[in-house]
């Protein structure tokens, strides 16, 4: 229907600037990696795999690595356990008032990210709202210090602002979810209980592996919670890499960093992308 100059005239912009804005900072960052910088601060182009052995031999490049694993694991069963009951709950019981309520839910992504990260540091703080809360009603003593600068606080953070990433391909999948089968369901004797396990949570799935997958990667990638609410312990990986290509001027150590990462990443879109579609329902 289209001659092949539309085509090329259509197609060609969007690769142009992928190419442009997406391949070549991937490609320089993969050069830079096997770079070096040499002691008067200036980046050498000689091609090593120092950078990498450094990165395997200092342990504390992989316990950083591990700690942002493990806060973004929590962060993503949190979210899941927030996320799909909300979900579930708007697309089966909430009846005429579940507009509204799915507008409720996704008003937060309206407001900025870092106005919600330095609202839970007002609310998180030695004199904020719930450690107030908490000496006024007599619960403690004083400020309780855990809550703010510690991995609490990060997880708590990221929580709140990821938990409506999961909400929506788990409530995309249970819109799709044909309702005949639940009342066939119903019909042949299920319980409810039996109904939710037998039929609707094999079919949503596939929306609880891609809201899983958004949380754990955009937490694995956050830097700016850590950096606000974190504190020593609360550090991640990608605040390391800002480090490197900031004030530590190390730029060849830090796209090592980002391209393991990047290939962490991309290993688990794949492996999620599998799984979603061998349960995906047509």
């Amino acid at each position: 229907m289209f001659s092949r100059a539309y085509k090329t005239l259509v197609t060609v912009p969007p690769l142009a600037w992928v190419a442009v804005f997406l391949l070549v900072p991937y490609a320089l960052m993969f050069c830079y990696s096997f770079w070096s910088v040499s002691s008067f601060g200036i980046i050498v182009h000689s091609w090593n795999l120092e950078n990498y052995k450094e990165l395997f031999e200092k342990s504390v490049y992989w316990e950083t690595l591990l700690r942002s694993m493990w806060i973004a694991a929590r962060v993503t069963l949190f979210s899941l356990l927030l996320g799909y009951p909300l979900a579930y709950f708007l697309s089966f019981r909430a009846g005429k008032h579940r507009d509204l309520l799915y507008q409720m839910v996704i008003i937060p992504l309206w407001v900025s990210y870092l106005v919600r990260a330095y609202a839970w540091k007002t609310i998180l703080g030695s004199d904020g709202v719930l450690n107030t809360l908490l000496q006024y009603v007599h619960l403690t003593r004083h400020p309780l210090e855990f809550l703010l600068y510690s991995p609490f606080a990060v997880v708590l953070t990221l929580t709140h602002i990821y938990t409506p990433f999961v909400f929506l391909p788990i409530y995309a999948a249970l819109e799709h979810i044909p309702r005949n089968l639940v009342e066939a369901s119903h019909d042949l004797g299920a319980t409810p209980a039996k109904t939710f396990w037998k039929v609707i949570f094999p079919l949503s799935i596939p929306g609880v592996l891609a809201g899983a997958t958004f949380a754990f990667v955009l937490s694995l990638g956050d830097f700016l919670a850590p950096l606000l609410l974190g504190g020593p312990s609360g550090i991640m990986i990608s605040n390391v890499v800002v480090s490197l290509f900031g004030a530590a001027y190390n730029w060849p150590l830090g796209a090592a960093i980002s391209l393991c990462m990047l290939l962490l990443v991309v290993s688990l879109l794949f492996f999620s992308e599998r799984l979603e579609k061998k349960w995906s329902f047509s």
